[in-house]
């Protein structure tokens, strides 16, 4: 089919055909920055925390009372490891997705140029233990020893800091410091103190997840968690998690009847609650670009409806003159792709154009250029099946009908 007939007719209806080009270039635009939006947030919620999720419960304590608090802490913690179920126990400061974050500059190097660091990263610490009540894997190096713990001195500005000379890091921060070099011995540089990498952990996402490909950017120190508030964290049976959750916080209670016994969750649990904002606008997006589709839709099937009332006539006569079924389906579907295409080229340029702003305005990521051509092909084949039933009306026409209609 030549494509002069068909430009022809798009000029006879200038105005309908740039208003149907125009609804298809937006919805190119937003549906390919929203579809953008989902992936990134369903990638999100499948963060990899490193935590054995299926038997973690972490429990929040707030002493009242002054008096030696890692001493406590300690008298704590044997009790949650007597409770049937328990696996193992320890006090950290903070866990993957909990919100409660403590993030730094860090680098490989000191004496950045400006003060200047490589990238950013949560500091974790906690008492011997951490790492199997947590279940992190090591795939380099060792453990802290028990003789590496110091107290972070939470009262005194977190001075503790000074005194600790080791640390774990993860897998992605260490290729992200120190690419295609082995990280154990290296030294990482916070606030231009350096820390010793004595090990490396496979994962262990953030408290609050930051730019995309640095969730998992985590350092763990030493550090014992002497502050009135301390997180504990138990590795329990995942068949008597509830059980083991109500016994320790009667064990704790009947330690110590004064504290405060804040948030007591699965980790599970965790991971809903930060999740939660995004499972919600994860919907409302999804909607959002659904409708949108749908309605332009319903906009080129009613415009082609339109044109197919508009030229009964002239159908006629082309049928009457030699015109196959097949031919007037195809007119339609190419003047449809046409129109569709057109729209693309637009609306190409106009999704671009939103990403920068988003990028400006929101910080997000850059658009990948493979969401055009997947978008242009969704709206292509959703204006071809929009068009069908118009179109195949328009075929059964009898050339007879059509002419004593005239």
């Amino acid at each position: 089919m030549t494509l002069h007939p068909l430009i022809a007719s798009l000029r006879r209806h200038k105005l309908t055909a740039g208003l149907l080009m125009l609804q298809i270039a937006l919805t190119c635009a937003i549906v390919c920055n929203v579809a953008f939006l989902i992936v990134g947030r369903v990638q999100g919620l499948r963060t990899v925390t490193g935590v054995d999720e299926a038997r973690t419960i972490v429990i929040e304590s707030s002493r009242t009372q002054p008096g030696n608090l890692l001493s406590a802490q300690q008298v704590d913690l044997q009790a949650l490891r007597a409770v049937p179920g328990v696996l193992s126990a320890a006090a950290v400061n903070t866990v993957p997705l909990s919100r409660d974050t403590w993030t730094t500059g860090v680098s490989a190097a000191p004496d950045k140029p400006n003060g200047g660091t490589d990238t950013t990263a949560s500091i974790l610490g906690g008492s011997p233990g951490e790492l199997a009540a947590l279940d992190l894997h090591l795939v380099a190096g060792r453990d802290f020893d028990a003789a590496e713990y110091v107290p972070m001195e939470a009262s005194n500005g977190y001075a503790g800091l000074t005194h600790i000379n080791n640390a774990i890091v993860t897998r992605a921060l260490a290729g992200r410091l120190w690419p295609g070099l082995p990280a154990l011995g290296q030294a990482i540089y916070v606030h231009d103190r350096p820390y010793r990498v004595t090990g490396v952990v496979e994962h262990l996402a953030q408290p609050s997840l930051g730019m995309a490909g640095q969730d998992d950017y985590s350092i763990m120190l030493p550090m014992l968690v002497d502050a009135t508030r301390v997180m504990y964290a138990l590795r329990a049976d995942a068949d008597r998690r509830d059980r083991v959750m109500r016994a320790a916080i009667d064990r704790l209670n009947a330690i110590d009847p004064e504290r405060i016994i804040g948030r007591t969750r699965r980790f599970e649990q965790i991971r809903r609650d930060y999740f939660r904002r995004d499972v919600t606008m994860l919907g409302l997006l999804l909607a959002s670009a659904l409708g949108l589709l749908f309605v332009t839709g319903l906009g080129v099937a009613g415009l082609a409806s339109f044109w197919v009332q508009q030229r009964y006539r002239q159908i006629g006569i082309r049928r009457a003159i030699g015109a196959t079924r097949r031919d007037i389906l195809r007119h339609f579907q190419y003047e449809n792709g046409i129109i569709v295409g057109a729209g693309l080229v637009l609306g190409a340029v106009c999704a671009l154009l939103l990403n920068a702003m988003l990028m400006s305005r929101y910080e997000l990521p850059r658009l990948p250029l493979g969401y055009l051509p997947a978008t242009g092909l969704c709206l292509l084949l959703l204006g071809q099946l929009a068009v069908w039933s118009p179109a195949r009306r328009a075929a059964t026409i009898p050339p007879v009908s059509a002419i004593r209609a005239s």
